[in-house]
């Protein structure tokens, strides 16, 4: 970086340096099929067991971080919400029948690597839990619409300690922005945000071949 040069902020970096990847996930055979309603139930639920892996994995990561950045909110956990749905899916035996895909493990195992580094914790709780916050709401309405949910069973997707989502987004971003790393840490969080989009896009690759015919 030249003397002079203003950097934008980190909320916008991570924005622009994985635009490609976002929608690389985004335009998955699997998420499409889901969104339109030509898949079931049981594909939704396949994806919502991944989802508590995932989710485990990151939020014992924030757990373990030594400095969170002020980015760990209590308002964003998300396993138990995931495990109500499961419950609700699944039954009373969920964690018996649940399967963790291959991807799903390999996704996990680099969120744990994670909580050691506040710049990769941050790439991967920006990636999950914006998105949550954003296209989530859409993924929300669209399961309500093709697949007859009302509350149960989608409870990962409502957030009832966020009284509105746009403040709160803002709120995320401007801790995001004031994380006090140099140009190296910053390229951290892109590129480790952009692996992240990969990691989840390699999740649903698997989803699709167990669930599109």
């Amino acid at each position: 970086m030249t003397a002079g040069t203003v950097l934008s902020p980190l909320s916008v970096a991570l924005r622009e340096g994985t635009r490609d990847e976002h929608e690389t996930a985004e335009r998955s055979g699997f998420v499409e099929l889901l969104l339109s309603g030509r898949l079931d139930r049981a594909a939704y639920a396949d994806l919502a067991a991944q989802q508590l892996v995932v989710y485990t994995a990151l939020e014992a990561a924030g757990s373990r971080l030594e400095d969170d950045g002020n980015l760990v909110f209590s308002e964003l956990v998300r396993v138990p919400a995931i495990e109500q749905d499961l419950a609700h899916l699944y039954g009373a035996h969920w964690r018996a029948e649940i399967r963790v895909l291959p991807a799903t493990q390999v996704y996990a195992d680099r969120l744990a690597q994670a909580a050691v580094s506040l710049p990769r914790y941050a790439a991967h709780a920006y990636t999950r839990y914006l998105g949550d916050l954003s296209g989530g709401q859409i993924i929300k309405r669209m399961l309500q619409r093709h697949y007859g949910f009302v509350s149960d069973g989608i409870a990962f997707y409502d957030f009832p300690q966020i009284h509105k989502l746009k403040p709160f987004k803002d709120v995320y971003r401007e801790r995001l922005d004031a994380l006090p790393l140099d140009d190296e840490a910053r390229a951290v969080v892109v590129e480790e945000a952009r692996l992240a989009f990969r990691l989840n896009a390699d999740v649903f690759g698997e989803l699709g071949a167990a669930h599109v015919r």
